[in-house]
């Protein structure tokens, strides 16, 4: 017993009589470009008829289109929130005209075609600046009046979030 007290009092006092040990190391951080949205275009159907079906697509005149600007070689997600849970939008008296078929597309050229990376609107997905700085995305969709649908101008808000993925 007395040399195990021994033994610990020795063992303490060598790792007090030791020289102090230090390291170094570089603290560093890669500032991102600021992202930025904006409305390119709105999704227009124009004039719609009761009981007649219109489809806007992607590579229509009329399909929404945001322009994003952000850090080149990055990747960010991209999520929509379609206006009233992507069913409807709202027109005279509060009544509702019935949206479906949401289509959505990204490219990093200002073009519906070719390239265009498809996705559900209503899921989302990441998207790929590539080597450029600016991405564009593309949202079209189906309205289908009522054969008694009240006549008059109906609109909704689509919104488009945008985050860097790390």
């Amino acid at each position: 017993m007395k040399t195990s007290v021994l033994t610990c009092f020795l063992v303490g006092a060598v790792a007090t009589g030791a020289a102090a040990q230090s390291a170094s190391i570089n603290v560093t951080a890669n500032v991102y470009q600021a992202l930025t949205v904006a409305a390119g275009n709105d999704l227009g159907f124009g004039n719609v008829f009761p009981g007649v079906a219109k489809t806007v697509a992607l590579t229509d005149g009329n399909a929404g289109r945001f322009d994003i600007t952000g850090q080149s070689s990055s990747t960010v997600s991209l999520s929509f929130t379609l206006p009233n849970s992507g069913n409807y939008i709202v027109g005279p008296s509060s009544a509702q005209l019935p949206l479906g078929s949401w289509t959505a597309c990204w490219n990093v050229s200002n073009s519906a075609g070719g390239s265009c990376t498809a996705f559900t609107a209503a899921s989302g997905t990441n998207a790929a600046f590539g080597g450029g700085s600016t991405l564009y995305v593309f949202l079209g969709a189906t309205v289908t009046p009522a054969s008694n649908q009240a006549a008059g101008s109906y609109s909704g808000t689509a919104v488009l979030t945008v985050a860097y993925v790390n």
